[in-house]
């Protein structure tokens, strides 16, 4: 017989005691009727989603805890194997009911939201902690006017917080709720705050007994991590006996809450990601600090197993270096200073010197029209040399008084120097050939071959035949290409010229 037909035969077997019970009762309305009626909304009770507060476990630890809470804690019981101590079991178990009561906490808040967002549904936006937003929700029930002048409230919410609270609450848009309700409501608040005194008591708990089984990994992550870890990894010899990259996943596999989360889970991230030591630093330096406080437990570990150190100096000393690593990481960058550009190791070029070296720099210096046109008056106002160019002068150049003229100086150390064959050159096409030339020779326009004399009148005569005389002699005499022809003998003392 399958599964689905037993369901069925149920389900017919219902049926006929319905008919059956219906029958006999006779006149008398039928029950089931009234019980088939939907609920009025808000009436389930969180009883319903919310198990752990009436569990037997959850009974069971707590007392467990207020008995050994009423016995001082003594170190002789923890001398042998952690594991051994009668405490052990009972704060591990502890440590993992704080986290079932944070899931169970986070499905009340939000059973909470639902049912009160018809009363007043902007308060969940405005109180965003869970805690404080029961506690605000059980203060102000249907009367929003209570947040007003309230003690209690002003107990929970800032003052800033309160007077938003109360202006908003003034123009929601929010329904009266039933009684039942609102019963409802005041239940799971009453539930949540149990579940939350309860896990205050545990911490507590945690913290003052793993100051004696585990005093150098509390000192470093504190009790309650110390108690996580411990947990996770079997106790704290297997612990002491893991590496430190396995000691920081310690706790990666997180529970699942079912969408209720409000943090995204990390990957890659334990226990000691999460401890506050850790979360104390900006985002960007938590994974290396926590790569650093796993490697510092892992020794810890070590030292509480063999109970060297039971008053944690051990742990107050690396808990120490991690600080100062720490302090490290977050120091700004040294400040750079502006350094001037050192001396340089090579000395001063060796210049050349020389007569070849002292004619370039002569060819290459100032001539006089520059150093003229440098040359300025004070106490004189200069006038422009262009018009396009204010402030432009030609400074002692031409000026009256210098003992100048205005034009070109040769000087000749910045002359071109011709050789003797371009000399000889330059000479030749400079000489007339033919008939006179105006152009050539720049003399007048007026000039001409026809000459008056008193003897015949008109004659012609050869203008260049006395020019051509002279410019012989000059070319014989006092050519630039003229030489000696012969010497003759030093006893006679004379030269001979050509």
């Amino acid at each position: 017989m399958s599964l689905a037909d037993e369901l069925l035969a149920d389900l017919e077997e219902a049926a006929e005691e319905e008919e059956e019970g219906g029958g006999a009762e006779g006149e008398e309305p039928p029950i089931e009727e009234v019980r088939e009626e939907p609920p009025p909304p808000g009436a389930e009770s969180v009883r319903s989603i919310a198990k752990l507060g009436d569990s037997r476990a959850f009974a069971e630890i707590m007392e467990q805890i207020e008995e050994y809470i009423s016995k001082q804690p003594n170190a002789a019981e923890v001398l042998g194997p952690v594991e051994a101590a009668p405490e052990y079991r009972v704060i591990v178990d502890a440590n993992n009911l704080t986290v079932e009561i944070e899931n169970e906490l986070n499905i009340i808040h939000k059973f909470i939201r639902d049912k009160y967002s018809k009363r007043f549904p902007e308060l969940e936006s405005l109180v965003p902690n869970a805690l404080d937003y029961i506690r605000t929700v059980k203060e102000l029930g249907n009367s929003l006017d209570k947040c007003k002048n309230n003690e209690n409230v002003q107990q929970i919410l800032t003052n800033a917080t309160i007077m938003v609270v109360s202006v908003t609450a003034s123009t929601t848009q929010g329904q009266q709720l039933s009684e039942q309700e609102l019963a409802c409501i005041e239940e799971a608040c009453d539930l949540a705050l149990r579940l939350s005194q309860a896990k205050l008591r545990i911490y507590e708990y945690v913290e003052s007994r793993m100051s004696f089984i585990a005093p150098n990994l509390s000192l470093i992550v504190g009790a309650s991590t110390a108690a996580k870890v411990m947990g996770v990894a079997g106790g704290l010899t297997p612990l002491s006996k893991l590496p430190a990259c396995n000691v920081l996943l310690l706790g990666a596999q997180r529970r699942s809450l079912s969408g209720f989360s409000s943090t995204a889970a990390l990957p890659h991230t334990g226990f000691v990601f999460h401890s506050d030591i850790v979360q104390s630093l900006p985002p960007d330096l938590r994974r290396k600090a926590a790569r650093l406080v796993a490697a510092k437990c892992t020794l810890a570990a070590r030292v509480d197993s063999f109970h060297e150190s039971p008053d944690g100096k051990v742990g107050f000393e690396l808990k120490e270096e991690i600080e100062r690593k720490f302090d490290k990481w977050q120091e700004p960058p040294p400040v750079k200073q502006v350094k001037p550009l050192p001396a340089p190791l090579d000395g001063q070029r060796k210049k050349r010197g020389g007569r070849r070296y002292r004619k370039m720099k002569e060819r290459l210096g100032l001539t006089e029209i520059r150093k003229q046109a440098n040359r300025m008056s004070f106490g004189e106002i200069e006038e422009d040399a262009y018009q396009e160019d204010l402030g432009f002068s030609l400074g002692h150049l031409g000026k009256a008084g210098s003992g100048r003229v205005r034009q070109t100086q040769v000087n000749e150390a910045t002359k071109a120097r011709i050789s003797k064959t371009l000399q000889r050159t330059l000479q030749k096409q400079s000489m007339v050939y033919g008939g006179k030339s105006t152009i050539r020779d720049r003399s007048s326009g007026t000039a001409s071959s026809v000459a008056f004399t008193p003897l015949q009148g008109l004659e012609i005569v050869n203008p260049q035949a006395a020019e051509k005389k002279v410019a012989e002699a000059a070319q014989k005499y006092f050519c630039s290409r003229a030489e000696f022809c012969r010497v003759r003998s030093e006893r006679a003392g004379v030269l001979s010229t050509p």
